[in-house]
C-alpha cells in the first residue's frame, strides 16, 4: 500500500502543549484502542460556499457552477487508514482528482461505507471498500448525489440523497433527505418528507435513527436545524432535542457509549462550512427543550466530525489535523496533513448491532392516520378555553423545483419561503381529540380553528406519515416530557370511539392561492371604489398596480398589518396571533367596514389565502433567476437613483426622520428600521423577521406603495406632493409641486415611465406575455414533469398546472 507522509503531533507539534506529550494517544492504546489501534479518515478540498449543506451538485442559476468540494476543480480526495501504533497513514483509496466523504465503519469493524465522486464525474454515490483497499464496490448510481451513509441493524443502508428533486427554499443549491436501500442498492425508497435538508443520520442504541432536520414552516429559516429521531422505516418521527427555541445547527450527532448522551457539532448561527462547530454533549433526560442539557466541551475551539471512542474520549477533525478530545476539554493532536483538510475520523473496530425495530409500514395504501388525544394539552395556549377549538385545518408544505436567492423573492414579502397547500378540515371532538386519515409521505401541518373557522393555534412545524402508519400525539405543542404520563389513566378519547375522519376539502377553490389571480379581483369588486390611486381613502391604495417587486395592493395590506402571516419570525407563537383570527382584513370584508360584505365564497377565498401564509405568487415558476432579479431590480428601483437629487431638495426636509439613514428620504430603509425597533416589541424576534409597528412609516414610504409602474402618473411619489388643484392628493405638509409642469415632477414621471418600459419589454409574473425562466424549464425536464422537447420560446406553459404535476410526481406510489 502507498505510504503518505504526515506531520505527526506526537513528534513535537506545538499543539501538543495543550495536553502533555502523546498522553491521550497512549491512554487510548493502553485502553479502548489496544486491540483496534487504527482509524480511517478522508482528505478533501474545501468548497467555497459558507453554508453547511452547500457541498453537492450545482447552483440553480448555472449548472456549470459546481457546489461540491473543489467547486468543479480536481479535488484532493483520499481515504486513509492511520495506525496509532506506527504513526503512519496508508492509502485505502486515492480518488486521483475525485472526492471522498463520509466514511462509516460497518458492524464487522472492517467494511467501510463511504460516498465517492470519481474524477471527471459530478455526483456522489455510495461505495464500500475494505481497509486494505480491496473489494471496492459501487452500491448506488444515477444523476443524483447519495451521501452520509450509515448501516442499519438489519443490514440495509440509510443515507441522504438529492433524489427527492427539490431545492433549498432559501438558497441556490439542492436538498438532500433520507433514503434507504438494500446492501446491493436495490429496494431504494424515501423515508422522509422534509422539504429542506436532513443530515448525518446515525443509529441510536435502541435502534432508532438520530439525525439533523432543518425546517422553517411559517418561521425563521436560520433558527431551527435541530436533532430528531425516527424509526429506520421512516415512522415515528419525533423531536429529540431542540425545535422550540431559536438556536444553532446541531449536526454530526452520535451516541456516546455507556451514557444517555450524544455528542454533536453545534455549528454556530446558521451553520458553517463542513459542519464546523463546537463539540457539545447533549442529554435528553429532561426532554427536548431544556437548553442547559446541551453542554459545550470547554477549552477547545471549533471542531468537525466528533466521534466517541469512549464515554470520555472523542476523535475530532480540526483544520488539517485530527485530535483526541476529552470530556473535560483536554486536547491532543495525533496527526496533521501538510496540505489538505482532513475529515471524518472513525475507529476501525467491530461493534454490536442495535435492536431491529420491526417495520410499521403497510405497502399498497396511500394513507396513514393521525390521532390527537387532546388539542388543549400544550405549551403557549394561554386564553384558549375548552370548547373553543372545533376543527383542524390540514395544510401541506410544498417543495421548490428551483430557487435563486436567500430570500423569498416573489413568494412573499418577508413572510413564507414556501407555498402551502390547503387540504381541508377535520373535526375536533368535545374532549379535544381528533382522528383522521392523511396522505402518506407528505409534510403536513395543522391549524386549530374555532367555531367561526378562525385560527386559534398554528403548528409552525410539520409532521408526516408513512403508508399505514398511525401516529399519536398528545396535544398542541405539548410538553413532551410530561404530557404522556398525564394521559395514562384518561378515558378513551371520543375520536377513537369512531372511524377516523376523512379530510374535507374546500370545493371550487384553488388549494394553492395566488394573490393576483385570486385576491385582487375581490379587492377590485369591493375595495377599490374607495381605495384607489385618486381617492385613497385612509391613504390606502388597493388597486391592481405593478410596484418594484410586488403589487401596490399586496404591499399595502401587509404594511397596514391587515394580514397576519408568520413574518419570518420565531415559532410557537401565542394563540390568535397568526392567521385569520389576527388579520383585520377578514373582519372588514364581513360587514364591519362601511357595510362592505363579500360573498361566502369570496370570504372563504381570502380566508384560505391568509391561512396558506398569504403568498404573492402562487407558483414557483414566478421565482426569478439572478439575471431576472437584476433586470427587474434595475427597472423597479432606478427611480430612486435617477431622482435622488430631487428627493434631497424637495422631500428630505420633511421625510428625513422617517428615512432611517437615507438622506434622500426614499425609499424606506427596512433593515435599519427592523434592527432599531425590535426592542419595542417586548418579545424575541427572528433574525430576519419582518417587523411593522402600528405607526410604521413603511405604510407610506416603502417602495412597494410609492411607485405605480402600471399607471406611472398615479404613483404616490407624484400624487402626494402634487397640489389638489392640479389633480394631485396634496397630502404633503406643504405644497411641493403646484402643477405637473414642475421640472422635478416631470423628471420623476419620466423616470417611472422609463421603468415601465423595461417592465413592458419583459413582462413580469402575472402580466400578459410572461414566460418561465430557462432554469425552471430545465429542472422540470430533469424531473420528468415537462417533455424533453418542450421549447419555452414557442410552447405554452400553465405554471400552476406544471407546479401541481411536479408535486404529484413526488407523492409515494402505493
Amino acid at each position: 500500500m502507498q505510504r503518505h507522509r504526515l506531520l505527526v503531533a506526537a513528534g513535537g507539534s506545538a499543539l501538543m502543549a495543550v495536553y502533555g506529550r502523546a498522553a491521550l494517544l497512549q491512554e487510548a492504546l493502553d485502553g479502548p484502542m489496544r486491540d483496534t489501534p487504527d482509524i480511517v479518515y478522508c482528505t478533501r478540498a474545501r468548497y467555497d460556499d459558507g453554508h453547511w449543506y452547500a457541498n453537492i451538485g450545482y447552483y440553480c442559476d448555472d449548472e456549470a457552477k459546481k457546489a461540491y468540494a473543489g467547486n468543479g476543480q480536481p479535488d484532493a480526495g483520499v481515504l486513509y487508514r492511520y495506525s496509532l501504533k506506527t504513526r503512519q497513514s496508508s492509502v485505502i483509496l486515492d480518488a486521483r482528482g475525485g472526492s471522498v466523504r463520509d466514511p462509516h465503519v460497518d458492524y464487522d469493524g472492517r467494511t467501510i461505507l463511504f460516498s465517492y465522486r470519481p474524477a471527471g464525474t459530478h455526483h456522489y454515490h455510495l461505495y464500500e471498500i475494505q481497509p486494505d483497499g480491496s473489494g471496492l464496490r459501487q452500491i448506488t448510481d444515477g444523476p443524483w448525489d447519495d451521501y452520509e451513509p450509515c448501516r442499519l441493524p438489519d443490514g440495509d443502508i440509510l443515507f441522504v440523497s438529492t433524489r427527492c428533486k427539490r431545492w433549498v427554499s432559501c438558497w441556490y443549491t439542492q436538498v438532500g433527505i433520507m433514503y434507504r436501500c438494500r446492501p446491493d442498492g436495490s429496494g431504494l425508497r424515501c423515508v422522509s418528507a422534509n422539504i429542506e435538508h436532513d443530515n448525518t443520520p446515525a443509529v441510536l442504541p435502541d435502534g432508532r435513527i438520530l439525525y439533523m432536520r432543518w425546517e422553517y414552516i411559517d418561521r425563521s429559516q436560520v433558527e431551527y436545524h435541530h436533532l430528531w429521531t425516527m424509526n429506520p422505516d421512516g415512522t415515528g418521527v419525533n423531536v429529540y432535542f431542540g425545535n422550540m427555541h431559536s438556536w444553532t445547527v446541531m449536526i454530526d450527532a452520535l451516541p456516546v457509549p455507556g451514557t444517555q448522551e450524544v455528542i454533536a457539532s453545534f455549528s454556530p448561527g446558521h451553520g458553517a462550512n463542513e459542519h464546523e462547530g463546537f463539540a457539545t454533549l447533549v442529554s435528553q433526560q429532561h426532554g427536548p427543550d431544556v437548553q442547559d442539557a446541551a453542554v459545550r466541551i470547554k477549552h477547545t475551539g471549533r471542531i468537525r466530525d466528533p466521534y466517541p471512542v469512549t464515554r470520555d474520549l472523542f476523535l475530532v477533525a480540526k483544520g488539517k489535523s485530527i485530535a483526541f478530545l476529552t470530556r473535560d476539554g483536554k486536547e491532543e493532536t495525533i496527526l496533521t496533513d501538510p496540505a489538505t483538510p482532513v475529515h471524518e475520523p472513525r475507529v476501525l473496530r467491530p461493534r454490536p448491532r442495535e435492536p431491529v425495530i420491526p417495520s410499521r409500514v403497510t405497502s399498497g395504501t396511500p394513507n396513514g392516520q393521525f390521532v390527537l388525544l387532546d388539542v388543549y394539552e400544550g405549551r403557549n395556549m394561554e386564553g384558549v378555553k375548552r370548547g373553543d377549538i372545533k376543527k383542524l385545518l390540514v395544510l401541506e408544505a410544498l417543495p421548490k423545483p428551483v430557487n435563486f436567492s436567500g430570500g423569498m423573492d416573489l413568494t412573499s414579502w418577508s413572510g413564507t419561503f414556501n407555498l402551502e397547500r390547503v387540504l381541508g378540515t377535520v373535526p375536533v371532538e368535545e374532549d379535544g381529540s381528533a382522528s383522521f386519515l392523511a396522505p402518506a409521505g407528505r409534510p403536513l401541518f395543522f391549524v386549530a380553528l374555532d367555531a367561526d373557522d378562525l385560527s386559534v393555534k398554528r403548528m409552525q412545524s410539520f409532521a408526516d406519515l408513512m403508508p399505514g402508519e398511525t401516529f399519536t400525539c398528545i396535544g398542541c405543542h405539548e410538553t413532551r416530557s410530561s404530557a404522556a404520563e398525564a394521559r395514562r389513566d384518561a378515558a378513551t378519547p371520543l375520536a377513537l370511539q369512531r372511524s377516523p375522519s376523512v379530510i374535507q376539502p374546500f370545493e371550487d377553490l384553488p388549494d394553492v392561492p395566488d394573490f393576483q389571480r385570486d385576491i385582487q379581483p375581490i379587492l377590485d369588486r369591493h375595495c377599490v371604489t374607495c381605495h384607489n390611486p385618486q381617492k385613497r381613502a385612509g391613504t390606502l391604495n388597493l388597486a391592481a398596480a405593478r410596484a418594484p417587486r410586488f403589487s401596490n395592493a399586496y404591499v399595502a395590506l401587509l404594511a397596514r398589518r391587515q394580514v397576519a402571516d408568520g413574518a419570518n419570525g420565531l415559532g410557537n407563537r401565542p394563540p390568535r396571533t397568526i392567521g385569520s383570527s389576527a388579520s383585520p382584513l377578514l373582519a372588514r370584508l364581513s360587514g364591519g367596514h362601511h357595510a362592505v360584505k363579500v360573498s361566502p365564497r369570496e370570504w372563504r377565498m381570502v380566508w384560505l389565502w391568509i391561512e396558506a401564509a398569504a403568498p404573492y405568487a402562487g407558483s414557483y415558476a414566478a421565482l426569478r433567476n439572478t439575471e431576472e432579479q437584476r433586470y427587474y431590480g434595475h427597472a423597479g428601483n432606478k427611480i430612486f437613483g435617477e431622482c435622488r437629487d430631487v428627493f434631497k431638495r424637495r422631500c428630505a426636509e420633511c421625510h428625513k426622520n422617517t428615512a432611517e439613514q437615507n438622506v434622500s428620504g426614499f425609499p424606506f430603509n427596512w433593515g435599519v428600521r427592523r434592527d432599531k425597533e425590535k426592542k419595542k416589541l417586548g418579545r424575541p424576534t427572528g433574525s430576519h423577521e419582518r417587523i411593522i409597528l402600528p405607526d410604521d412609516p413603511a405604510r407610506f414610504y416603502d417602495a412597494g406603495v410609492l411607485v405605480d409602474y402600471t399607471r406611472p402618473a398615479c404613483s404616490s411619489l407624484l400624487l402626494a406632493p402634487l397640489a389638489k388643484s392640479a389633480g394631485g392628493a396634496g397630502r404633503c405638509a406643504r405644497e411641493v409641486f403646484k402643477d405637473t409642469a414642475d421640472p422635478d415632477y416631470k423628471k420623476i414621471l419620466a423616470s417611472i415611465e422609463s421603468g415601465k418600459k423595461l417592465y413592458d419589454a419583459r413582462p413580469p409574473w402575472g402580466a400578459p406575455g410572461w414566460r418561465p425562466n430557462p432554469q425552471y424549464v430545465r429542472e422540470m425536464k430533469r424531473f420528468g414533469v415537462l417533455p424533453a422537447a418542450f421549447d419555452p420560446e414557442t410552447d405554452t406553459l400553465d405554471p400552476f398546472a406544471t407546479d401541481q404535476a411536479y408535486w404529484r410526481s413526488l407523492w409515494p406510489v402505493p
